[in-house]
Parts: structure tokens; C-alpha cells; sequence
């Protein structure tokens, strides 16, 4: 796809990459900003664009991406630090626990049970896990959209039987 095709491709999603980024963003302003700066990434990455690819997909991805990276930046610079707190003795309030031993190993248990899985069943359970939608999952894998589900909710059934003691 020659670059003026690729405008043109591009051009022609303005209103459904609005109506994502208001999914997104609930402010029209935001979403606003939003699509503008999700066109230019994509007009700079165009080389990192497969022609065999979902372009409609490839696009909202790295919207959404866009999206969540500014929202962890607005975190980040939103979080307060007291000065007057002793920093060296601070009590963790929300301590996850993986990344003591325990949590360690059962971060391990987690993901053999998952590698474990049925090679129909992982595979669209990781894309799923790693935020891909139901639709995008059936399109790259070129399976229905039921099947994917399907699939989905059998691993997470599989992986309730593995991981009981997890409960």
C-alpha cells in the first residue's frame, strides 16, 4: 500500500476512531486530542504496517495504547509524595504479594497452567489476556466470533479446575 492509499485508508476511519476515542475518553475535547495524536503515530509508523493486517484493528490498537500510556502518565504525575514521611520505613498498603516467594512461584504455577493448555484454547486466551477484543482475536485467527468465545470460556473453566487451590 503506497502512502496516499494509506492516508486515504486512514481518512476514511476518522469517525469510527472518534467514536472509539469517546469510548475511551468520555470527554469530546479528550477524544479530540486523542485522535489527532493517535493519526500522527500512525502516520509516522506507516512501515510498521503489514499489508495482510486488520488496518481498522492495527489503528484502535494503538489508540488504545495511546490512550492507557497517557492515562499512567497522568497517574504517575498525580501521585503526592510526602516530604515529611519517613520514606526508608514506609509500610506498604497495597502489597501485592507476587514479589515475595510465594507470590513468585505462584506467578510460575499460573503460567505452566496456561502454557498448558490446549494450543486452541491458549492461543486465543493469551491475545485475549493480552487485551485483544473477541472480534480482533476472530479476525487474526480467522475463526468465528462464537468460537473464540467459546474457546475462552473453556480455558478459564480449564484453568478454574488447574488453579482450584488458588481460590
Amino acid at each position: 500500500m503506497n502512502a496516499s492509499q494509506f492516508q486515504k485508508k486512514l481518512l476514511s476511519m476518522q469517525e469510527n476512531m472518534m467514536n472509539f476515542a469517546l469510548t475511551l475518553t468520555t470527554n469530546r475535547e479528550d477524544a479530540q486530542d486523542l485522535l489527532q495524536e493517535t493519526s500522527l503515530k500512525v502516520l509516522d509508523n506507516r512501515e510498521k504496517y503489514a499489508d495482510n493486517r486488520n488496518f481498522k484493528g492495527w489503528v484502535l490498537t494503538v489508540m488504545r495504547n495511546i490512550f492507557i500510556n497517557n492515562y499512567h502518565k497522568v497517574v504517575r504525575t498525580q501521585s503526592i509524595v510526602d516530604q515529611n514521611a519517613d520514606l526508608y520505613n514506609l509500610e506498604m498498603l497495597n502489597d501485592s504479594g507476587f514479589d515475595t516467594p510465594d507470590g513468585s512461584y505462584q506467578i510460575q504455577e499460573i503460567s505452566h497452567a496456561i502454557n498448558n493448555l490446549n494450543e486452541k484454547l491458549k492461543v486465543p486466551f493469551s491475545m485475549y489476556v493480552s487485551g485483544y477484543q473477541y472480534n480482533e482475536i476472530a479476525e487474526t485467527l480467522n475463526v468465528p466470533l462464537g468460537t473464540i468465545k467459546s474457546r475462552i470460556f473453556f480455558a478459564r473453566q480449564e484453568l478454574k479446575k488447574q488453579l482450584k487451590d488458588f481460590v
